[in-house]
C-alpha cells in the first residue's frame, strides 16, 4: 500500500518549480507509506510515491519503477491479489527478467504484452499512474470498486493526481473554493457523493474509471473501463450456488492472505467478519493471528460478547479497543485532518483508534466492509422486500394510521431502536423502490437542508443519484439494482473514505475479501431470490458457511459499528458541540444559518427530535472547513 501522487504538463514543459511542488505532493502523503520515497520527473510528466512495504519489502521493489527498456513507468498504490497467477498464466517469466517479487512489476509486464486492457483481469485493490514513453500516453487509473482513492486537479497547464486531496493544498495552482453543491449533498447522505470533493476544482475519479492522457497533445479524457453486472444464472440450484459462493468465499481469503509483512483482520462479531475469520482457521490460519476489536462504551451498541467468542474459538490473539466519548474528544480534529473531506460516519474514530493500536503488531488488516453489499445484509434490503408485502397487503388507510402512530412513538437513543425503525420504514415505504431506499438512509430531509443551507441555486435533489442510476440499469430484479446503486454511491462515498483515511493515518493497509472481483462476479451472479429469502438477509452467504462459522454466530443479527453521537450529545459530547455549534464557527462558513443549527440542538437537547446524526455531520463540517478553509490548520496533525 502506498501514496501515489504526480503532475503532467497540459501546456509548458514542467520545470523546477513543477519538480519541488511534486516532492511536496510526495511528503504530505508520507503517512500513507512512511517505508520509502520516490519521485521522477521529465518533461511532460512527474511521478511521486511513498511506500509501505507489503509485497517483496526490499528497496528495489520502489516506486516510481521502471519497465526493462525505461520506456515504461508506473506509481502504484494497492494490492493486486491474483498477480503470481497472472505471472504464471501468461508465462511472464519467459518473456521478461523479473527485478523483484512484487506485484508492482507483474502489473508493468503485464502492460507490455496485453497493453492497458490487462487490467480488466486483476483482481484486489489498486490505483497507479502508468506511463509508456514511447507510446506517448499515460493512464490513472482506478480500480472496479473505488477501494483505493484517486483525485485529479485540472488547473491552467498543468493536470494533478494524487491518493489524497491534502496533496493539493500545497500548489500553487489550487484554489479552496468550497463546493456548495458537493455539501448540500452531504447533509442529506453524511458523505459526498460521485465525482464531487468539498473543493470546486478537485474531482474524484469513481471506481472502475481511468484518465488517459495523450503526452504529445497534452490532453486528456476520463472514461470508463469497467462496468458491474449482475447477470443471474437461472440454472442454478441452491446445492450448486451455495457450493460456488463457499469456494468463491474461501478463494477470496486465501488471496488475501499472502503478505511479506505482519497480517491481521478486524473482528466486529458480525457475520462478515466471523465468517472472514471461520474461513482463515478453515485454512489453518487463526491461531496467533492479531484480531481488533472495538468496543462501544454504552451497551446497546456493545458487540463484545461475539467478539471474544469469536476470538477465543479461533484462537487468535485478540486485542480490545474500547471507544468512549472521551476518546471522542480527544480524537474529533486530529481525525478530521486526515480524513480531508466531512464525513458522517459514526464509525471513523473508532476505525482511527483500531488503526493505532494495530499499527505496533501488524501492517495489514482484513475487513469485512463490502460484505453487506455483495451478500445483502442491510436493513433497507429486507426493508425493501417488506415494503413490497406491506403495500400489497395493508390498505393505503390503514397504512396512513400505522405511519401517524409511528410518528408519535417516543424517542429512544438506543441503537436500532423500533421507534426509529417504525418512523422510517413506514414513511419510506409510501415511495417508490429508489425513494425509498434513499429516505431509509438519509440525514437531514429536505426541509431540514434547506433551512440549514438558504439561498443556494437549485441542485438536482440528493435522491436523484439514486434513482437516475437505478432506472438507467436494465436489469429486471429490483434488488440487483439497489446492490449497485449501494456500491457506487455508499460503498465508495462513505465505507471506502473512512477505511482508507482513518487505516492509512496510522500506515496500515486494509484489505477487504468480500469486494474481491472474482467474488464480487460469483455473488452478482447468483438470483437474487437466493441472497435474500424470506425475512432472512444475507441466506445464501449463511449457507455456505453453515460448517464453519460457530452457531451462536450464525443466529444473530448484525449491528454495525456506530458511536452513540444521540446520546453522547446529551451529556459528555455537549462541550464538543458548545465548541462547535457558535454563531461565528457557524457564520464563517458562508454556507449554514445558525438559527437552524440551533433549532436543531435545541430540539436534540429537548428530546423533541433526535438529530444525532444530523448534528454529527454538522460538527464534522464545520472541523472540516476550520482545518482545510478558514484556519488551514490540518498541518497540525499531519506529520
Amino acid at each position: 500500500m502506498c501514496g501515489i501522487c504526480g503532475a503532467f504538463s497540459l501546456g509548458p514543459p514542467l520545470d523546477d518549480r513543477d519538480r519541488e511542488e511534486v516532492r511536496g505532493m510526495t511528503r504530505v502523503l508520507r503517512h500513507r507509506g512512511p517505508d520509502q520515497e520516490g519521485i521522477l520527473v521529465r518533461e511532460g510528466f512527474a511521478l511521486g510515491s511513498t511506500r509501505l512495504k507489503i509485497i517483496d519489502l526490499d528497496d528495489h521493489a520502489g516506486m516510481p519503477m521502471s519497465s526493462e527498456d525505461g520506456a515504461i513507468w508506473i506509481t502504484y498504490n494497492g494490492e493486486v491479489t491474483n498477480f503470481r497467477e497472472l505471472r504464471r498464466r501468461h508465462r511472464l517469466d519467459e518473456r521478461h527478467r523479473f527485478r523483484t517479487s512484487s506485484d508492482t512489476e507483474v502489473l508493468l509486464h503485464l502492460y507490455e504484452e496485453l497493453g492497458i486492457a490487462f487490467v480488466q483481469e486483476l483482481t484486489g485493490m489498486f490505483a497507479f499512474c502508468l506511463v509508456d514513453t514511447a507510446r506517448g500516453r499515460a493512464w490513472v487509473v482506478r480500480d472496479f470498486y473505488g477501494i483505493r482513492p484517486l483525485f485529479f486537479m485540472a488547473a491552467a497547464d498543468r493536470l494533478y493526481f494524487a491518493s489524497e486531496i491534502k496533496a493539493f493544498l500545497g500548489l500553487d495552482r489550487f484554489r479552496d473554493d468550497v463546493d456548495p453543491e458537493a455539501i448540500f449533498h452531504f447533509f442529506s447522505l453524511a458523505y459526498i457523493p460521485d465525482r464531487l470533493t468539498p473543493f470546486v476544482h478537485v474531482r474524484e475519479l469513481p471506481g472502475g474509471w481511468l484518465l488517459e492522457v495523450d503526452l504529445v497533445s497534452r490532453s486528456f479524457r476520463e472514461r470508463a473501463y469497467h462496468a458491474i453486472e449482475y447477470r443471474p444464472d437461472r440454472t442454478l440450484d441452491v446445492p450448486t450456488a451455495t457450493r460456488r459462493l463457499r469456494e468463491g468465499m474461501i478463494d477470496a481469503v486465501e488471496r488475501n492472505l499472502v503478505s511479506d509483512a505482519p497480517l491481521g483482520m478486524t473482528l466486529s462479531g458480525g457475520f462478515d467478519t466471523s465468517s472472514m475469520l471461520s474461513v482463515i482457521r478453515f485454512l489453518g490460519r487463526s491461531r496467533d493471528l492479531h484480531t481488533f476489536s472495538i468496543r462501544i462504551d454504552e451497551p446497546s451498541f456493545d458487540e463484545s460478547r461475539w467478539q471474544h467468542l469469536m476470538a477465543s474459538w479461533a484462537g487468535t490473539r485478540h486485542h480490545e479497543v474500547v471507544v468512549g466519548p472521551g476518546d471522542v474528544l480527544e480524537t474529533f480534529e486530529r481525525h478530521m485532518a486526515f480524513m480531508d473531506e466531512p464525513s458522517g460516519d459514526g464509525a471513523a474514530i473508532p476505525t482511527w483508534l483500531l488503526a493505532r493500536d494495530a499499527r505496533s503488531h501488524v501492517s495489514v488488516l482484513l475487513s469485512g466492509e463490502g460484505g453487506d453489499e455483495v451478500f445483502n445484509a442491510y436493513e433497507t434490503h429486507l426493508a425493501w422486500k417488506v415494503r413490497g408485502l406491506y403495500r400489497e397487503k395493508v390498505p393505503r388507510p390503514v397504512r396512513d394510521l400505522v405511519r401517524r402512530v409511528a410518528s408519535r412513538l417516543p424517542r429512544d437513543y438506543r441503537k436500532l431502536s423500533f421507534d426509529f425503525l417504525a418512523r422510517r420504514f413506514t414513511e419510506g415505504a409510501e415511495l417508490d423502490v429508489p425513494d425509498a431506499h434513499f429516505y431509509w438512509r438519509h440525514s437531514l430531509s429536505p426541509e431540514e437542508k434547506a433551512a440549514l443551507m438558504p439561498g443556494l441555486p437549485a441542485y438536482r435533489r440528493t435522491e436523484t443519484f439514486f434513482s437516475d442510476l437505478y432506472d438507467s440499469l436494465g436489469w429486471e430484479e429490483e434488488l440487483n439494482r439497489l446492490s449497485l446503486v449501494d456500491i457506487r454511491y455508499f460503498f465508495i462515498g462513505d465505507l471506502m473514505v473512512k477505511n482508507d483515511r482513518m487505516m492509512m493515518a496510522h500506515s496500515i493497509e486494509a484489505r477487504f475479501p468480500w469486494m474481491d472481483r472474482l467474488l464480487v462476479e460469483t455473488a452478482s451472479s447468483i438470483p437474487p431470490e437466493f441472497r435474500i429469502r424470506g425475512l432472512t438477509r444475507r441466506w445464501l452467504q449463511k449457507q455456505a458457511m453453515r460448517d464453519l462459522v460457530p452457531a451462536a454466530i450464525y443466529r444473530r443479527n448484525n449491528m454495525g459499528l456506530e458511536m452513540p453521537h444521540s446520546l453522547w450529545f446529551l451529556s459528555a459530547l455537549r462541550p464538543l458541540a458548545g465548541r462547535w455549534l457558535r454563531r461565528d464557527v457557524v457564520e464563517r462558513t458562508g454556507l449554514l444559518s445558525f438559527d437552524a443549527v440551533e433549532r436543531l440542538w435545541g430540539e436534540h437537547l429537548a428530546r423533541r427530535k433526535d438529530h444525532g446524526r444530523s448534528l454529527w455531520c454538522i460538527l464534522n463540517f464545520l472541523c472540516w472547513h476550520e482545518l482545510f478553509v478558514h484556519g488551514k490548520t490540518w498541518r497540525a496533525y499531519v506529520p
